[in-house]
């Protein structure tokens, strides 16, 4: 049988992840991604539970390590600095590091056997039954036999495949910005939370400088453009008038940057994640972003497609339906404690922050703290 070609959108996770997998189950991956070079976000994310099998499949635990962040423990303070809880983190044998690292290694692992085409992107999608031609905004018209979308919240390829954004993604009235921060904090050890109703500010200690994560409870802003700058700092500065503990430095560095990056915490929900010979992956099917796992869910979600390709590349409407069946056991779980963590995390009224204070001492709040800095999506 001729080897099939693969387009797959998107070099976060999933894409590389599902290109190094596709390439060892006898496809021809190319994987475009609209930026012109690996995204540079450096938020911490998680490999754990099925992320950590693939990934030591693939022969890269050890890098992954080696990249690996210190944060060992979540501590909460209150306007003057003071330590108002305290939540160790770690012992699930999941591994935390800069996205941008998690990117880099899984880029590397897959650029043997894949084709990457950056500062491209996808702009019209015409299939038939025997593949889909595809339109890109630089490059030349090619056809494949496949095309997967794994290009985040805001996928492309869903909108033109699938429909307006509006019909698939809720906001689940959080809002999530993240801002590097030039030094290292004191304590490379602690992430460092404060709360005030309805809001939180948490640095983390990253590896070798720190990130700054603005958290807050806000309806869905009408015409809400994730790139517009402009608008996410005087969102920031409007939602954190008043606040106290770093949050009036940290809003000065906000207003001297030259990028902030800020978008709707929110969830992703479709019937059907493909259409045809066009399906989708990662964020792009199911977001959980900000409390989710996303990058282990992409992870384990494009080993899981990639090997039911592999099982029948003649067939793969049934390909799709199994990898679907499948990877929806993990990710509903997810979907449906978004809210729990947000009250665990941003409680809404300073009664609710003094329980979940209080509950440092008594509740297993790990898994939503090992989330605390979202990424791009995945």
């Amino acid at each position: 049988m001729t080897e099939q070609t693969v387009l797959i959108s998107g070099a976060g996770v999933a894409g590389p992840t599902l290109a190094y997998w596709l390439a060892r189950a006898g496809f021809r991956p190319t994987v475009v991604e609209r930026a012109a070079g690996l995204r540079s976000s450096g938020s911490p994310v998680d490999v754990r539970g099925p992320a950590a099998r693939v990934a030591n499949r693939m022969g890269i635990t050890a890098k992954l390590r080696e990249a690996s962040t210190s944060a060992t423990t979540l501590k909460f303070v209150d306007d003057a600095g003071r330590r108002t809880g305290r939540v160790a983190m770690g012992g699930d044998g999941g591994i935390e590091l800069p996205r941008t690292d998690l990117a880099a290694i899984l880029h590397e692992a897959a650029s043997a056997d894949a084709e990457f085409v950056f500062h491209d992107s996808i702009t019209e999608l015409h299939q038939d039954d025997g593949g889909v031609d595809v339109t890109f905004e630089r490059g030349a018209s090619r056809r494949f036999d496949l095309v997967i979308g794994a290009d985040g919240l805001h996928s492309g390829v869903r909108r033109v495949a699938f429909g307006p954004e509006q019909a698939f993604v809720e906001h689940m009235g959080v809002y999530i910005a993240t801002l590097p921060l030039a030094e290292p904090p004191a304590d490379r050890t602690s992430i460092v939370m404060y709360n005030s109703p309805g809001r939180a500010v948490a640095v983390h200690p990253s590896r070798g400088h720190g990130i700054a994560a603005f958290m807050f409870r806000g309806a869905a802003v009408p015409g809400f453009d994730h790139r517009d700058s402009a608008l996410h700092k005087r969102m920031l500065t409007e939602a954190y008038a008043g606040a106290g503990w770093r949050v009036p430095e940290l809003l000065e560095r906000v207003r001297e940057a030259d990028d902030v990056y800020l978008d709707s915490v929110s969830r992703v929900r479709m019937d059907s994640w493909a259409t045809g010979r066009i399906a989708l992956a990662g964020d792009a099917a199911s977001c959980v972003s900000l409390f989710g796992d996303g990058s282990t869910l992409a992870m384990a979600g494009a080993f899981t497609l990639a090997e039911e390709l592999g099982r029948t590349p003649a067939d793969p409407a049934s390909a799709f339906q199994r990898y679907e069946t499948a990877h929806r056991k993990l990710v509903e779980p997810k979907q449906r404690n978004v809210s729990t963590a947000a009250a665990l995390l941003i409680p809404a009224t300073r009664r609710g922050l003094a329980v979940r204070n209080l509950g440092t001492r008594l509740l297993p709040l790990v898994s939503a703290a090992r989330r605390l800095v979202p990424t791009r999506a995945a």
